[in-house]
Formats: structure tokens, sequence, C-alpha cells
């Protein structure tokens, strides 16, 4: 569904504006873009604003109020418009028609499933990045809102009209794979009854490497017993690396997280990328050998000056250059970084990258380097993901030992449910810390917000079962037996359109989720009505095309609950269990 009721009166809009050109009323040629249709911010003062007359006025010539005097005119002969005022210095606003929103209403139901898509994205290829936990262990909690958050925003953009690749960059080129491979090796030896005291320190303690050690010494029997660790080590790096990545994978589809591609570090520098993006930024002379300024506080004897490849961050907003060089010539966690996201741009119009808080220091130096090594032609943006708090009735949730001293998504996940999860990591911005009670989550109450929407489908799903039992047949639907407070539920039901656009040109998807929270309360309080009011409920024996027109007003909030819980990846009940 391309064409959405805020974009048709900005056709609407952009023919009036042609009238005035063709006229003289207006010149010819000014520039639109930043022309916008939204709600208003107060009810009372209609339906839609339009800035049209502020934007354009100065381009023109002439008064905004005038403009906007002038503007309004031609609004008025619409057909789908009640009234047209103008507030402040010459924002337009707009009362459409009852006939408009009962349209609308059946636009809803028309469209179903395809209700708010629209091809905004034109194609655009994205490229997400998000998890990208280092293959070290089961996902914890700490990895999971820039899951969710990554996953329902590639959801959205595709929802959009874009062309989404959701990426996850398989960190196994440092030294923690070194020591990953270290464990298992201690693992392995438990397995041959060749070791039976503690993990030594530095290594990773969790029981999940047991079963690594136990295959390990299927395939190898005890020839890597006794041997040094350079004959096994990269052996036991690898085999454990898989095991790692498929237990990530299984951790992540019980979020219903499913990646395109898993990018090797390991296999992006043995292809001389890293190289390939010094030898690009050198031929522009971003890139260059130099030493670094001496670390503050660093005593004379400790610190010697070491000519390194630095990158110049500094023209990008950098507070300093960057090395991408180690002294032993090996990469930077940096040049590292800067080649792998030169690799991805190669293949996309757009990066987004899902990163932890921990990583905001290193945001401003990897935009530089992707803007200098794309020469600005690939634009990247970073969210920023806050840590979230385990609690369970107010208390810090205790760590798991099996884990190694974290909380595994996966136990998590076992006791309240994926969609219990989903929706509520995006019922906060990214960027504001979250706390996760166990408790709360599952609390059958308007303060939980998964239930509260989860319930308001629920209820409208057991309206078709009760009308089955109600009536022998209703009559086709007259939206004219609609009154006041229903015909403002489809406002904001038909609002969902807007807000699924803005939410993807921000890649905000916890936008979904505050609009779904908004509309199913709009609904619970309508339903209320008929606690106290008898003739206000839904269904009402006594008046067949009232209830006819009420429940297929609730049947379109319905699907429009359906389509947000998709693009989050909830699922919509039909019973509250």
């Amino acid at each position: 569904m391309d064409v959405t009721l805020y974009t048709t009166f900005a056709i609407h809009l952009g023919a009036a504006l042609d009238r005035l050109e063709a006229r003289g009323a207006l010149p010819a040629g000014l520039d639109r873009r930043a022309l916008t249709i939204e709600p208003t911010r107060d009810p009372s003062h209609g339906d839609m604003a339009t800035n049209a007359a502020m934007v354009l006025a100065k381009p023109a010539g002439t008064n905004p109020r005038a403009l906007a005097e002038v503007i309004a005119a031609e609004l008025r002969t619409l057909d789908a418009v009640d009234a047209v005022s103008i507030a402040g210095p010459g924002f337009i606003n707009l009362a459409l028609s009852r006939a408009t929103w009962e349209a609308e209403l059946a636009a809803i139901h028309q469209a179903g499933q395809a209700y708010g898509r629209c091809d905004v994205g034109k194609g655009l290829r994205v490229n997400i990045e998000y998890v990208s936990a280092n293959p070290t262990g089961p996902m914890h909690m700490g990895h999971c809102r820039g899951a969710v958050v990554g996953d329902a925003l590639g959801t959205l953009l595709e929802f959009t009209g874009h062309a989404v690749t959701r990426e996850y960059y398989v960190n196994d080129a440092g030294g923690q794979v070194d020591v990953l491979a270290r464990s298992a090796h201690i693992r392995y030896l438990q397995a041959l009854g060749r070791h039976d005291g503690e993990i030594p320190e530095g290594l990773y303690p969790g029981d999940y490497l047991v079963p690594v050690g136990e295959a390990l010494a299927a395939e190898f029997g005890d020839s890597f017993a006794d041997a040094p660790e350079a004959a096994w080590l990269t052996t036991f790096r690898t085999r454990a690396v898989a095991a790692m990545m498929e237990m990530i994978r299984a951790d992540l589809a019980l979020l219903g997280i499913h990646h395109d591609l898993f990018s090797s570090e390991a296999a992006l520098q043995v292809a001389g990328k890293p190289a390939e993006a010094e030898a690009v930024l050198r031929a522009r002379d971003l890139v260059y050998d130099g030493v670094l300024e001496k670390p503050k506080g660093e005593a004379a004897d400790d610190w010697e000056p070491v000519v390194l490849p630095l990158f110049r961050s500094t023209q990008f907003g950098d507070d300093q250059d960057r090395p991408i060089r180690k002294s032993d010539g090996s990469w930077t966690y940096f040049g590292a970084d800067m080649a792998y996201h030169f690799q991805k741009a190669e293949k996309a119009d757009q990066l987004i990258d899902i990163w932890g808080a921990d990583h905001a220091g290193t945001v401003k130096r990897i935009q530089a380097a992707v803007s200098a090594l794309t020469g600005g032609k690939v634009p990247l943006d970073i969210k920023l993901i806050q840590m979230v708090r385990l609690l369970r009735n107010g208390e810090p949730v205790k760590m798991s030992k099996r884990a190694g001293n974290f909380v595994t998504l996966a136990d998590v996940v076992g006791e309240v449910g994926k969609d219990v999860v989903r929706f509520t990591m995006l019922t906060r911005k990214p960027d504001a810390q979250m706390d996760f009670d166990f408790a709360k989550v599952v609390e059958a109450s308007k303060d939980n917000p998964v239930f509260y929407v989860q319930y308001a489908h629920a209820r409208i799903s057991s309206l078709g079962r009760k009308a089955a039992a109600m009536f022998d047949s209703l009559p086709e639907p007259d939206l004219s037996r609609l009154g006041t407070e229903e015909i403002e539920l489809v406002k904001l039901a038909a609002n969902f359109s807007r807000i699924v656009e803005s939410a993807a040109k921000n890649h905000e998807p916890h936008r979904v989720a505050f609009y779904l929270y908004d509309l199913a309360g709009a609904f619970h309080a309508w339903w209320n009505l008929g606690n106290d009011q008898p003739g206000k409920r839904v269904l009402v024996a006594e008046a067949p095309d009232v209830s006819a027109a009420r429940l297929y007003l609730s049947q379109g909030v319905a699907q429009i609950i359906r389509n947000g819980l998709m693009l989050m990846g909830v699922a919509a009940l039909t019973e509250m269990t």
C-alpha cells in the first residue's frame, strides 16, 4: 500500500501549489522538499497541518500568513476537507470530512497485512550489522537488546521498500579466540581424564565448553594431550569458534532472529582487505606515517616514539589521528574494523551498525573512515544500545555458574517467552537505560506493554466468537452508525502508516511499540465505556446495525495491531492464557 492518507494529502497540497504557480500567484520552481503534512499537535485545531506557507514564503518573496491564506483557499475546494484554518505565523490546519475517515477504515480492511507498507526506500540497499558478539560463549542478555532492535529495524526497512542485508561480524581473529582455544583444551584434557583441577585464571570457565572438549577428545583422542600449544592452537580455535557460532545461531533463533550473512574477521584479513583499504586512503592522502602524541601521564622511560600508519581522522572531527597498524605490523582493532566497513560498503548504499553503548568512543572515527573510504557516498548510522539490568521483583538477578557468571539469553526466553523479550526490548529508546524485571514483564496489567497490546488483540478476536453466538447474522457495516468516539479511534488507527514511515526514516523501530501501546490504550478505553453504559458496548443485542459497524471498526484496529506486531517480530494472540 504505497498511497497513504498522508501521501494523498501531500499530493493534494502539491496540486494546489501547481495551480497557484500556473496562475502566477506563486513563483515557479520553488524547492518543496521541506514541506510536511503531519497530524496537528492539538486535535482541537484539526486533523492535519502543513508548513507549506512557512517554508515557501521567503523564497516566494511574500508574507507567510498571506501565502497561507492563498494556499488555504485552494485546499478548501477539496471534498475530503471540512474546514481549513490558519494558526500562528502561517501553519495551515485541515479538518478532514467524516467520509474521509470512513473511507480510511475501509482502506485498512482492504489492504489488510499490507496496510502501512510503502516504497519510501525505493530499493535502497541497506546493510544492518547487529549482535556481532565475540564467538566465545552463548548469547547473554547483554546482547539481547541490540539483537532485537537490529532485527526489528531490518523488518521495518523491508516493509518500507528497502533491500536489507542482515549481517553478523564474527570477531575470530583477536586474542579472545586464542583464549577460547586454550579454554577448550582444558575441557579436552578433562574429557580425557587428564585434568581435574580448577579452570586456570584468565580462561573461560563456563560449562558450555564441556561438550566442545568432549567432541575434540572424540575426534583427536590423546594426540594433543601432551603436545605443545603451537601444535593444536589453530585447530582448537577453528573447532571452538565453529561450535560457539552454532550455539549463538541457536540462541538467536529462540528470538526468531536469523542473519543473511556471517562475515569472518580472520577471512577478511586473509583476503587482504585491510591492506586494500589502507592503499585507498594513502592514495587520497588520508593515511600517513607518523608518531602519536605521547600519552598523558607516561613517564619518559615508559614511552618511545614509534612511526605508525595513521588515519587522518582529525579531518573528520576526531580529536586525534588513529593508528591502523601496531608496531609489530598487525592490524589495530580500528584498522580491521575500518576494512570490514569498507567491504560492507561495496555492496550497500547505506550502512547501519547496532553497537553497545560502551563503544561510544569509537563512533566518530569509524564514521570518518567510512566517509573517507567511500568518498561520502555510503553513510553510516550507528545506533548505541544501553545495557539491560535484570531484576526479579526489584532485586538484581543472580548470575549463572553454568554460563560463566552471566545470564543466558536462552534461559530468559525459556522463562518468559520470545514475544515478551522482543516487545520489552522495544519499549524504551535504545539509548535509555532499561530494567527487565521477570515479574513485571509477565504481569497482566496496563503497566506491562506487551500484555496490554496483546490483550487488545485478543479482546477483538473474542468479539467474532461473541457475535456468532449473539446474532444469526449481521448486516453489512454502515459506518454512519459510528459515533464520535469511534471516529477518533479510526483517526489513531490511520496514523499507523505515518508512524511506520517515520520509524523507518529515523531507524527507530521503538516508535512502532510506542504507537501500539497508545492504540491499545485507546481501544481499551473505548471498550470500557460499555462497562457502565450497556449501549456503548461493541456488541449490542438490540442493535445489530450498530454492532456490525463497531465490530468492523474493532477488526480494523486488530489489523493495525497485527501489522505492528509483525514488524516487531511478536505474535498477535487471539486468546490470553
